[in-house]
């Protein structure tokens, strides 16, 4: 399930509503428990809080961090755990995968909100990445062992991988690009799978026909592992040979 608390894509009467703490509370509280509790036993895993920190690490200066404050986040977490006692709780976010700044701003806020006996399974790592910046599977590996450690779940949620696209060029994609980001998923999947402590992997889209990098991105495109017609891509081989022990 994604996601119960954003700071973009909310309603205008919510964004210009001028509300006060004690109202802003009682909103997200009534938005959580009726969306987890109209899913009650339907969902496996909610990211309850979605890109809550910058880049700095530092708490996103957002509607609910200023009409809250940071105890928002905890907030969230209680009632959607109140919501939905089985389901498991998870806080997402953006160019986390490896130990950087904003990582690190991550790792000591769920620390604490385990040490507050806040209810959260794990951290969602959304991996959008191109060939160009992803990272290794051993810098994953070394980024997900700290959040394993403190027992929590580190799930790939969000993957996908762009490649330099010009729309008015007409020289396709090389196959020799395709095959960098097949090794990409590759490493992902590989990250995933040794670490121990991540569960699910998810792809961000199935085809490159809706993928969500264009409108984004209007230099990249051709991100999933299935192309336009829906046939698979190398990526998809390389996932399926780490699956099956081929690779």
């Amino acid at each position: 399930g994604h996601v119960l608390v954003w700071h973009q894509q909310n309603p205008l009467w919510l964004t210009f509503g001028n509300f006060t703490r004690g109202q802003l509370i009682q909103i997200l509280k009534d938005h959580i428990f009726t969306v987890v509790g109209h899913y009650r036993g339907k969902i496996l895993e909610w990211d309850v809080v979605n890109e809550a920190f910058d880049d700095r690490g530092q708490l996103r200066n957002t509607i609910w961090s200023r009409g809250i404050g940071p105890e928002y986040i905890d907030m969230a977490f209680e009632w959607a755990h109140e919501a939905d006692p089985g389901a498991k709780l998870f806080y997402n976010d953006y160019n986390t995968e490896t130990v950087n700044a904003q990582s690190n701003g991550i790792y000591q806020y769920v620390q604490g909100m385990l040490a507050r006996g806040v209810p959260i399974d794990g951290v969602g790592f959304q991996y959008h990445t191109a060939p160009a910046w992803a990272p290794s599977a051993e810098a994953v590996r070394q980024n997900f062992a700290r959040f394993g450690a403190l027992g929590l779940e580190t799930n790939i949620t969000e993957l996908d991988v762009r490649l330099p696209h010009q729309p008015k060029s007409s020289s396709p994609i090389t196959e020799a690009q395709y095959q960098q980001q097949a090794d990409v998923y590759r490493h992902a999947m590989q990250a995933c799978l040794e670490s121990g402590s991540c569960k699910s992997f998810v792809v961000w889209g199935v085809s490159d026909l809706h993928s969500w990098v264009p409108s984004a991105f209007q230099e990249y495109d051709d991100t999933l592992l299935f192309d336009r017609s829906y046939q698979p891509k190398p990526a998809y081989t390389a996932i399926l040979d780490v699956l099956t022990g081929s690779d």
